[in-house]
């Protein structure tokens, strides 16, 4: 906790630095925005939260692979072909919400599958093939909207043939419900995802902390041979942490798509959401619940910047978010560092009292 609070401390530093260098005379109004635009109304705190909430999802995903020794950076093609999974049965099966959401669970899970099996039976690094999942994620999915025509936006009278279809139009069933939360809090961004996303990470918490599913999979990670050792099948809990991991970052693509606020379009960029859950696992040190916090801190911060424009340009606003977002994930740095620093007292200490005993016996 202290690590990822001195981490943040930090990036807000050298943010205010960046602040002045950029444009010196607006500086404090610069960093008053991005520290408090986040509550100053209502409809900022409803965006706060509607960001959150897929970042949370993205965060698990990411969180939960670090915790069984694996690295997965593929989050963001998991995040996609879940997005795409959610759109597809949400617009052109016309099925409900949460079917959609299932769909985008079970899309994600097999994206991750890949990267599991090639794992498991051929030792091949996780990340290798996770950055090439990502691409093929990418790719696959403008090619099947761009093949489908019911699930784009001109296919329902809009002139933009590069994006999805509004889901108001196409299939309001479709959209994730709001229960009241958007007149409570006076924005249309709000719905119930922030709460099925709180959801999965307490049950992401359960199942790492208390069963012993969650024990094999952290003993594989953190040594796989003792595990196997010890009668653990490192190979089967390398393919289900990954394929859990995929299906927490596809519910974040189904989340966010299925607000009903947002179109994906066809583009040729990876989405930033999925890699975003990088630093959001890190800041949180891999925990489920402090995945929830970091979420909520790093969706706050980008509210506040939209809120510096036009004061700054929005590349600048960027630049140092991304400084604030990044450095706030060297907190496993930082907890390393503190925890060398309290070991060192404590030996120096221990060597004082053990000094000061010989010297009482010597008397």
């Amino acid at each position: 906790m202290i690590a990822s609070v001195i981490s943040i401390l930090c990036g807000l530093i050298i943010g205010m630095i960046l602040l002045f260098v950029f444009d010196a005379d607006h500086a404090m109004y610069g960093m008053k925005s991005m520290l408090t635009a986040g509550l100053s109304t209502k409809a900022k705190f409803a965006k706060v939260l509607y960001q959150s909430a897929p970042l949370i999802m993205a965060g698990l995903s990411v969180g939960f692979a670090f915790k069984t020794g694996l690295f997965n950076i593929g989050a963001t093609g998991q995040y996609t072909v879940g997005a795409c999974a959610a759109l597809i049965v949400g617009i052109v099966f016309q099925m409900p919400w949460w079917v959609a959401l299932i769909a985008s669970m079970v899309a994600g899970a097999v994206w991750g599958l890949f990267p599991g099996l090639f794992k498991a039976f051929f030792n091949v690094n996780e990340v290798i093939t996770a950055i090439m999942f990502n691409w093929i994620g990418l790719f696959a999915v403008n090619l099947i909207f761009a093949n489908t025509p019911s699930v784009l936006a001109n296919y329902y009278g809009a002139t933009n043939a590069d994006r999805t279809a509004a889901l108001e139009s196409a299939n309001p069933g479709a959209i994730i419900p709001k229960a009241g939360l958007d007149v409570l809090l006076e924005s249309n961004y709000m719905n119930i995802s922030i709460f099925i996303a709180i959801g999965f990470a307490i049950i992401m918490y359960v199942i790492l902390n208390k069963t012993v599913f969650g024990y094999e999979l952290k003993a594989c990670g953190l040594n796989r041979n003792a595990s196997e050792y010890a009668g653990i099948d490192s190979k089967r809990n390398i393919i289900l942490s990954m394929v859990i991991a995929g299906a927490l970052a596809g519910i974040g693509g189904g989340i966010y798509y299925l607000a009903g606020t947002g179109q994906y379009t066809i583009e040729k960029s990876l989405l930033a959401m999925g890699f975003n859950g990088i630093p959001v696992a890190l800041l949180a040190t891999s925990n489920p619940v402090g995945t929830i916090l970091s979420a909520i801190f790093i969706s706050y911060i980008q509210v506040g910047g939209d809120a510096m424009q036009p004061e700054f340009a929005k590349e600048t606003i960027d630049i140092i978010i991304a400084v604030i977002i990044y450095l706030s994930a060297f907190s496993l740095l930082m907890k390393e560092l503190i925890t060398s620093v309290l070991s060192r007292k404590r030996r120096a200490s221990a060597t004082d009292s053990t000094d000061e005993g010989k010297e009482d016996k010597q008397k």
